[in-house]
């Protein structure tokens, strides 16, 4: 005969503000348990009392089909000695108990539900055509959380009050909007204002503000418009007039623009995909999605969308307004991030009024605040594997638990790790839990680095933790860099506990972290640039790695930057520090590349001068600054216009010629290796000036357009297939360790897919970078395993 018992439960993951109390109250009612459940700093604690077979049927129902936006990490049992007097099951107050750190995950905003939509589209529902409705399965959750435990008290809706039938709805357990923290109303929730700032454009006077956005934007206006994380710019896609005075005023004349599609159905007229793509673009999550444009253009999107590239960045509704607005228009609209140049997306009408006056023609604002700002999450599928570009809405904040059997091996205190300069995130780990933040950006302005510091205020704020360990960039000039060095003197901390970590390695050790691994791996690290060991900047690293160091095993021979930093706004100085390893200055000034004309040659014999001294040089060995010098030797582009435009405009060239037309290319090149070398050196300006020479020597019986284009559309293919081809041949005498691809070069779809065919072909294991970002936005979760097992 059993006898009664009673347990206490604590459930540790994403399980606050995702309905997850009232789905244990109904579970409890069905198995006829007494007891209670409550949230706290630790996640959701169930005082359960019962039968012992009934209530290991209860875990085990908890622990397989949990709520769907929840995520359990951890079920912990206790038994308890004495017997409360229970007499029913209910849920109570949440409890946040002083000085203790929180221990729960905060949910990443959710795209609205589709339950949430069919309610929004019926006339006969309260939530008729309103803008903010929202359930426990959907909405807001990051963007509006102040304080943890997530009760309503803590978050932007702190301030309204709920109408009777709202409020009913909040306190049942069996309303799916139960504890739902953003429920609202017509009645009582937020509201839409337009604020019209270009007269010139006409209206209709006692319109809804979302009609009148509407007409506003079919009339060429440009607007801002409040998100979940921040406002987007807006403006119909397929209005080039408008998609060109977006850019002319924001000053953004050639980076790709995103645009949002009405439904799936619009999307597939923009662009072209596989069913991983697909799904991918209508997930809850609701990302951009980079895809292949579509080559019909069948709904006349601006041609200004994305100048020169092949992929065009494309994403669907993920808020009821957005819903409610692109039901109103026949076309995509642009809707980029509202920010200056560099600058974090901004996340009040302040501000856009401030900053962006100039740029827009109306504001359509709402009084719900925006606590943490947020942008919207970039990504691109690459053989069936997602890759992260942009952390932030829907994936951030990334909370990974750490796998039992690698705790033992753990930092027990709280450790922070601050990123790197651009793309920057940070992380913290603390009980067995790692945390990666959304996208800051880059760090150069006074605005980007205020964002990192309300960023690192947040993380404090939710969960109560002062770190005991700090890991950032080795490069000293870095702001995170100085931020934890600062950080260490005002503590008081022990220098030992400030360690900075070189950048490429910190890029391996992300996908290590994501995957959770401990062993050695064969790391691929490609980028622009990043700080190296020997005081020189890095970026075409093949390493041995593991979480005591690395070991460097091949890389491209160093090159000049002429000028330093210049020359990565000005990419036909890294060209010609290249060509002149190998050609004269004579022969350099007759080449047909227009950057090199536009200089003159008197420029260009100044430039010969510094480079032949070493004045205000930087010596380089990065892979993207390669790409650089290709692209502006090949005629693509003369100046950088955004970062990565090269690598892009290269891209889009291979992709024109399939492999076997591009090895059929009158001009076979190859990259060679320089002898007698410690480490694996491809020669950097042999290759550039073989490619360069290849491009404007096209045969004379063949000198037309179409074939000269076709031409460097080959030798483009053949500058990524011989990086993809000599990365393997180093990986053959490592078969035995997994792959690790990583830094911003891997961006490059191509060159990636490239290098994972090679490896499947030699039956060589990968590691996936899953939802870590594969550019900076990894390197501090790479930053923070390394700290991890360190600071024990």
């Amino acid at each position: 005969m059993e006898t009664v018992r009673q347990v206490i439960i604590v459930v540790k993951g994403i399980v606050q503000g995702v309905g997850f109390r009232p789905f244990v109250y109904r579970l409890a009612k069905q198995c006829h348990l007494l007891g209670t459940v409550l949230n706290n700093h630790q996640g959701v604690t169930i005082e359960l009392q019962g039968l012992p077979n009934t209530i290991k049927q209860f875990i085990e129902t908890l622990a397989t089909t949990p709520p769907p936006l929840a995520r359990i990490d951890s079920i912990e049992q206790h038994k308890v000695e004495a017997l409360s007097a229970f007499t029913t099951f209910s849920i109570i107050e949440s409890t946040a108990l002083a000085g203790e750190h929180a221990n729960v995950a905060v949910s990443a905003d959710k795209s609205v539900c589709q339950d949430c939509l069919d309610e929004m589209h019926n006339p006969r529902n309260r939530h008729y055509l309103y803008p903010f409705t929202n359930c426990t399965n959907c909405g807001p959750r990051y963007t509006i959380v102040k304080a943890l435990p997530y009760d309503r008290c803590h978050t932007a809706m702190a301030h309204f009050d709920m109408c009777a039938t709202c409020k009913d709805a909040y306190l049942n357990p069996l309303n799916r909007r139960y504890h739902a923290q953003p429920v609202s109303c017509p009645e009582c929730g937020p509201q839409l204002q337009l604020s019209i700032l270009n007269s010139s454009f006409s209206h209709n006077i006692g319109s809804d503000p979302l009609t009148l956005t509407a007409q506003l934007i079919k009339q060429g206006a440009i607007v801002a418009i409040k998100g979940l994380g921040g406002f987007h710019l807006v403006c119909d896609a397929t209005n080039d007039q408008a998609v060109r005075q977006l850019r002319l005023r924001k000053q953004r004349p050639a980076k790709p623009l995103a645009i949002m599609a009405r439904e799936l159905n619009q999307a597939q007229l923009c662009v072209c995909g596989d069913a991983s793509e697909w799904d991918v673009l209508n997930s809850a999550e609701r990302p951009i999605v980079l895809m292949r444009k579509h080559t019909e253009n069948p709904l006349g999107l601006s041609e200004q969308l994305a100048p020169g590239i092949d992929r065009l960045g494309v994403f669907l509704p993920y808020t009821p307004l957005h819903h409610l607005l692109m039901s109103q228009l026949p076309h995509p609209i642009v809707a980029t991030s509202a920010n200056r140049s560099g600058e974090p997306i901004i996340g009040n009408k302040i501000d856009i009024e401030q900053q962006l006056a100039s740029v827009v023609d109306a504001i359509l604002d709402h009084n719900r605040d925006i606590v943490n700002a947020c942008d919207d999450s970039v990504v691109q599928v690459i053989d069936q594997q997602v890759q992260v570009i942009r952390l932030a809405r829907g994936y951030a904040p990334l909370t990974i638990n750490i796998n039992p059997e690698n705790e033992a091996n753990l930092a027990h205190s709280p450790v922070l790790a601050v990123g790197a300069q651009q793309k920057n995130t940070i992380a913290l780990g603390f009980d067995h839990c790692m945390m990666l933040s959304p996208h800051i950006g880059d760090l150069y302005s006074l605005e980007a680095q205020q964002y990192f510091h309300q960023t690192l205020a947040t993380f404090k704020r939710l969960y109560a933790v002062t770190p005991s360990y700090i890991v950032h960039d080795k490069h000293p000039q870095y702001a995170p860099s100085q931020w934890a060095n600062a950080y260490q003197e005002q503590h008081s901390m022990p220098a030992e506990n400030v360690v900075g970590l070189q950048h490429h390695y910190a890029h391996v050790l992300s996908v290590m972290a994501i995957n959770q691994y401990t062993e050695t791996v064969l790391g691929i690290s490609f980028d622009g640039t990043g700080l190296g060991d020997d005081g020189t900047l890095w970026g075409s690293e093949i390493m041995l790695a593991d979480l005591k160091g690395f070991r460097t095993l091949a890389h491209f021979s160093e090159f000049t930057l002429i000028g330093g930093e210049q020359a990565i706004k000005q990419p036909v100085r890294i060209l010609l520090a290249l060509l002149f390893e190998q050609l004269s200055l004579e022969h350099i000034l007759t080449l047909p590349i227009n950057a090199i004309k536009q200089l003159g040659s008197n420029t260009v014999t100044n430039l010969y001068r510094l480079w032949r001294n070493g004045s205000h040089c930087i010596p380089c060995r990065s892979v993207g600054r390669l790409f650089d010098a290709l692209a502006v030797g090949v005629n693509l582009i003369e100046h950088n216009q955004y970062e990565g435009q090269a690598g892009m405009l290269i891209e889009t060239a291979a992709n024109r010629v399939n492999a076997q037309a591009a090895q059929l290319c009158d001009d076979e090149i190859t990259l060679p290796i320089r002898p007698h070398t410690s480490s694996i050196q491809w020669d950097s300006s042999l290759f550039i000036t073989q490619l360069i020479l290849a491009a404007h020597q096209v045969p004379e019986q063949s000198t037309t357009s179409q074939h000269s284009e076709r031409h460097i559309d080959a030798l483009c293919w053949q500058f990524i297939d011989q990086i993809a081809k000599h990365i393997d041949q180093v990986a053959q005498a490592y078969r035995h360790l997994p792959q690790v691809f990583c830094g911003g070069v891997f961006q490059n779809k191509t060159l990636l897919s490239q290098c994972l065919a090679y490896s499947k072909h030699a039956k060589h294991p990968v590691l996936p970078s899953k939802h870590v970002p594969i550019n900076d936005g990894g390197i501090a979760l790479g930053q923070l395993w390394y700290g991890l097992h360190q600071h024990q």
